[in-house]
């Protein structure tokens, strides 16, 4: 298989591996696809190996009687401790499962003992190439939940980086499908108490004493845990409607929490491990490397630091040119190229991921981006940059709503980054410090107003 027939990447939350997906086979097998919320659809089916993801994916929405969005929003995925591969409808999972071990080897560096006794489980899980915007027209409670359960696993494991303020309102949001609406009076605090872990990520439900916890805890806010978390349950709103009303529909709850989530720029992305070089530091320059994140979108890619839990870098598919190089070639390696400035100067800059998954995330990039370019055509802005350019002046840039608190764990950190700069001068690479080898590439997307462009050199660039 190659990048091109599946999406494979970092495993998630729910990873179910030690458990068979496939407990028989034959002329009839029974099949166990796992839920976001951790339960089981058994399915009963003829002919496993020849069954297509399409078929099963169907048999799956009639258990759970779906109605025909659940088609489009959601995928079946084969997920283990090591990859996670979302299937094309036209795959045969239990072949893939037969291959698991070869996928490991191809696109892990999992050692050979891990690689053995490691087996995939079928999830079904949001589809990576389901629009947000799609999401806000779906009004079933059923999928909505799923939808909720997913996300809601990925804000809890870390995997959706959130800030403190929206760790709590979102913490809010299960409190009250959970534990039904807010009572004053009642003993709330100790039931937040006691399932802190339930509603905030692992990394915010910590206590510790002394220097070394404030250390840890740089950022946080005074209000976070059971505090923070009181005061945002108390400000969930609740729909019109009669008491009975209100219990009944969770819906707004659930579409509440993830339009939450939409505001979170890698929501509903695919990720990839991998490693990137850490700025040298110190006397004798010591580097090395820190694991990453990286997770690719419809609409765009984001590098997140694996321990730190916020956003190193990230890039609209407009602002960014990428390659990949292979082990055949040297290493395999994602390189994302983007503007920057070095010390005041404009300059291109270069970002090394190292991971096997290199060629998965390039062909998804790929895919995304066509994707892009053919469900959204030019706007009016966009049609007009050539008169409005020749006129000397230029259409105000596309507003995209993003989160730009200072700080905030959303926005990117360049300057925890080890890049290499340079700027393009015909056929030739003017090297800025650092001066080290380069290599450029020419894949590059050009969607109009916005779109990255290399940058020349002028007479105040230090040359290499």
């Amino acid at each position: 298989m190659d990048g091109t027939e599946g999406n494979a990447g970092q495993p998630g939350p729910a990873d179910r591996s030690h458990r068979s997906s496939v407990s028989s086979v034959g002329a009839r097998a029974d099949v166990l696809v796992y839920l976001a919320d951790d339960t089981m659809v058994p399915l009963a089916v003829e002919n496993l190996p020849s069954l297509t993801a399409h078929e099963l994916h169907q048999a799956v929405r009639e258990v759970l009687q779906l109605p025909d969005v659940a088609l489009d929003a959601f995928a079946l995925w084969l997920v283990s401790p090591l990859l996670e591969v979302q299937l094309k409808p036209k795959h045969q999972p239990y072949k893939l499962g037969r291959q698991w071990q070869e996928l490991l080897l191809r696109f892990t560096d999992a050692p050979d003992d891990d690689v053995a006794m490691d087996e995939p489980s079928l999830q079904f899980r949001r589809n990576v190439f389901f629009p947000k915007r799609q999401e806000l027209q779906i009004h079933d409670k059923e999928v909505l939940r799923l939808l909720y359960e997913e996300a809601k696993g990925n804000v809890l494991a870390a995997r959706y980086p959130c800030d403190v303020e929206d760790c709590e309102a979102l913490g809010a949001l299960v409190c009250r499908v959970q534990l039904g609406p807010y009572q004053p009076g009642q003993p709330t605090a100790c039931a937040l108490r006691e399932k802190l872990d339930s509603f905030l990520p692992a990394h915010l439900c910590k206590r510790g004493h002394g220097l070394f916890a404030a250390l840890r805890g740089r950022g946080t806010k005074a209000g976070t845990g059971e505090q923070g978390l009181l005061n945002a349950y108390r400000r969930v709103k609740e729909v019109a409607g009669s008491e009975s009303e209100q219990e009944a529909s969770l819906s707004p709850h659930y579409r509440a929490y993830l339009l939450k989530c939409h505001e979170l720029p890698f929501y509903g992305s695919a990720f990839f491990h991998g490693e990137i070089d850490k700025p040298a530091q110190g006397f004798l320059h010591r580097g090395g490397q820190k694991p990453v994140s990286v997770a690719i979108s419809l609409e765009g890619v984001h590098v997140i630091d694996s321990r730190e839990k916020h956003v190193l870098l990230g890039l609209r598919f407009q602002e960014l040119s990428w390659d990949h190089t292979s082990p055949e070639e040297e290493e395999s390696v994602l390189w994302l190229e983007f503007d920057g400035d070095n010390e005041g100067t404009p300059v291109n800059k270069l970002l090394k991921i190292y991971s096997k998954q290199a060629e998965l995330m390039s062909s998804l990039i790929e895919y995304c981006i066509e994707l892009s370019q053919a469900t959204e055509p030019a706007t009016p802005q966009e049609s007009a940059a050539g008169p409005a350019s020749a006129a000397g002046s230029s259409p105000p840039p596309t507003q995209h709503p993003q989160l730009r608190r200072q700080g905030s764990v959303v926005c990117s950190r360049i300057q925890h980054l080890s890049t290499i700069d340079y700027v393009e001068e015909g056929e030739q690479i003017k090297r800025v410090k650092p001066k080290r080898s380069t290599s450029f590439f020419s894949r590059q997307l050009s969607l109009g107003q916005g779109s990255y462009a290399v940058v020349q050199p002028t007479e105040s660039l230090e040359q290499g």
